[in-house]
């Protein structure tokens, strides 16, 4: 059994739609977890007001009040990779995180997270992820590790002032005559699928923007730079597919493979490669750079030519 090292947080509803305690509440928030489950964590003290006041299976619902519980699995995944700080100040930490590895806690991962590794290793409790990445996705992670200045770099990525770009390996269809150098624009609107998790696009207003370009080709596949314009959840993925040339070694799309123990063997070939933006405090340009390559790209071409930086200068 694995629990976590911090308890997580829930604002109740601020209506009361018939719970009668914060048990029948629980049950009803969490179908997944067994009833059994939530009564056995209530009575072991693992449940309890924001403040730390106890609770019981019997406390009646609190309408707006914040919830404490611990979350915790029968067997937790361990990633056998290592992230990479790549900067830190007084305000920022910036880590280059690994395939196959979550930024925060979710699902079965628990401490097994970007987010809690570096809280340990730093002794930084109060660091807060900024931004997230797919669990499968590589690449650099922005962290506030002060509240004061917290809602500053928050407003970076909520105004669109956080200049990103991706480095990808793609198949490339023999129809598609895609030369180095060639580039898309890719505009259309994503909403969610079935299952929830997945991404389609459908007609409407555009949502989702993209630009790409291919760098490299080696018969079917290609080295690509991603650059997004919006941050729909799985847009590059998305948006490749669209263009017939699809992310090496993805379980999403195309097709939807069936949940398998995990192969370390085949990460998807998408890392976050750049990151860069005007500093809300100092007014400085920021840029930091991922030394991380895509282990489906031939090993024989120089890292140099795996990014563009147009002229900055990186941390």
């Amino acid at each position: 059994m694995a629990i976590a090292n911090r308890p997580s947080e829930i604002t109740l509803p601020a209506n009361n739609q018939g719970w009668a305690n914060l048990y029948e509440f629980l049950c009803w928030q969490f179908p997944r977890i067994d009833s059994a489950i939530w009564l056995e964590r209530l009575q072991d003290g693992k449940v309890f007001w924001f403040d730390g006041d106890k609770v019981t299976p019997d406390t009646p619902f609190s309408p707006s009040r914040r919830l404490c519980y611990f979350r915790e699995v029968s067997a937790e995944p361990h990633i056998p990779f290592s992230e990479e700080l790549v900067y830190q100040d007084e305000h920022l930490l910036i880590a280059c995180k690994p395939h196959f590895l979550p930024v925060i806690p979710g699902g079965e991962y628990i401490n097994e997270c970007l987010l809690e590794r570096l809280r340990q290793k730093y002794h930084a409790p109060d660091l807060v992820a900024v931004h997230r990445l797919d669990r499968e996705t590589a690449g650099l992670v922005l962290f506030s590790k002060q509240v004061p200045s917290r809602a500053d770099y928050y407003q970076l990525f909520a105004s669109g002032q956080i200049e990103k770009s991706y480095l990808a390996v793609a198949h490339i269809a023999e129809h598609i005559p895609a030369e180095p150098g060639q580039q898309w624009q890719v505009q259309n609107r994503l909403e969610k699928s079935q299952p929830r998790f997945l991404m389609q696009q459908v007609e409407g207003e555009v949502n989702a923007r993209s630009s790409i370009e291919l760098l490299q080709r080696q018969g079917d596949l290609g080295l690509f730079k991603l650059t997004p314009h919006t941050g729909k959840t799985h847009q590059l993925r998305v948006h490749m597919l669209g263009l017939g040339m699809p992310l090496l070694h993805d379980k999403y799309y195309p097709q939807l493979q069936p949940k398998t123990a995990l192969d370390f063997s085949q990460p998807l070939q998408l890392l976050a490669a750049e990151l860069s933006f005007i500093d809300p405090l100092s007014g400085e340009k920021r840029a930091f750079r991922s030394n991380r390559q895509l282990a489906g790209w031939p090993e024989n071409l120089k890292e140099g030519d795996m990014y563009r930086s147009g002229g900055l200068a990186f941390g």
